[in-house]
């Protein structure tokens, strides 16, 4: 699944193409990719063509385009292999292709903006814009946390939800209404950066802890974002098609087996929800 800096990497990537760019046709090829979308492709069609976009935005692992004189926006999720790539307007189509956006941008010209999903769990969707605090969302996306980077993202808010949770810190890392975009991967590596055992209840963490822990998730996602993301085969890549080199800067995630790069201990691998957890026990010790 690709986490917020995969995504981050294609909102980036979209933003200089899309912003002010007027979506001149679209073509609906699976009406799979459109299952946030429940009106169907006609409206989904109708709902952007000769729309003119604002800006690119995202919160979590969700990315939106709001869209000018309405409070709306095509909102996309990327699901298990979803990829919104750039192409010249006559480029063959793409393989697993779903959706085919035609823009005409000011500066740049024709473009297509192409929605491709191996697996089909991604979807693409126009939904209203509604009031979040100082900013406005998709109301599919209000229920979604702000994420550690997010200027608006609220450090004591989030040290006053884990004094509330007595499950494992790992799991309330993944939990997106208490803190969005960290999935598997960057959990396993804020956590071996901050030397906290993935199962330590949330409740347990002191203040300083939970600093310390922002703080290395911070510290992750921001070299994830300029290493391009995580890219551990052909489906994560960013709007050219290129993948992301985070996975050669791993400390824990995957190294099940290989020493621990700091204190030489070997990283220990163990199911967690239907996934896996990576960790050091010489240093990450449950206490």
């Amino acid at each position: 699944m690709p986490e917020l800096p995969e995504v981050e990497v294609v909102r980036a990537g979209l933003a200089p193409a899309m912003t002010g760019a007027i979506i001149t046709g679209v073509s609906v090829f699976d009406e799979r990719a459109l299952t946030r979308h429940p009106a169907g492709a006609a409206d989904f069609v109708r709902c952007l063509e000769g729309r003119r976009v604002v800006t690119a935005s995202r919160r979590g692992k969700f990315l939106w385009l709001p869209l000018e004189s309405d409070d709306s926006a095509l909102i996309a999720h990327l699901g298990m292999s979803g990829q919104m790539l750039l192409r010249a307007p006559d480029a063959s189509a793409e393989r697993h292709e779903r959706i085919r956006l035609h823009i005409e941008h000011p500066t740049h010209g024709e473009l297509a903006v192409v929605f491709a999903d191996q697996r089909t769990f991604g979807s693409l969707a126009v939904d209203a814009l509604v009031a979040d605090g100082p900013s406005a969302v998709p109301s599919q996306v209000l229920h979604i946390a702000r994420d550690p980077i997010d200027p608006f993202f609220d450090d004591v808010i989030f040290r006053a939800a884990l004094v509330k949770r007595g499950s494992a810190i790992k799991r309330v890392l993944l939990d997106q209404t208490v803190v969005s975009g960290i999935g598997n991967i960057y959990a396993d590596e804020a956590l071996w950066a901050a030397r906290i055992h993935p199962e330590t209840p949330a409740e347990r963490l002191s203040t300083q802890a939970v600093r310390r822990l922002l703080g290395e998730v911070r510290s992750v996602l921001a070299k994830a974002l300029a290493e391009g993301g995580t890219s551990f085969d052909a489906q994560y890549v960013n709007v050219n098609g290129q993948a992301g080199y985070f996975a050669h800067s791993l400390n824990a995630y995957g190294r099940q087996g290989k020493a621990c790069p700091r204190c030489g201990g070997l990283i220990h691998r163990e199911a967690f929800m239907n996934r896996s957890s990576h960790y050091c026990p010489r240093c990450q010790r449950r206490r």
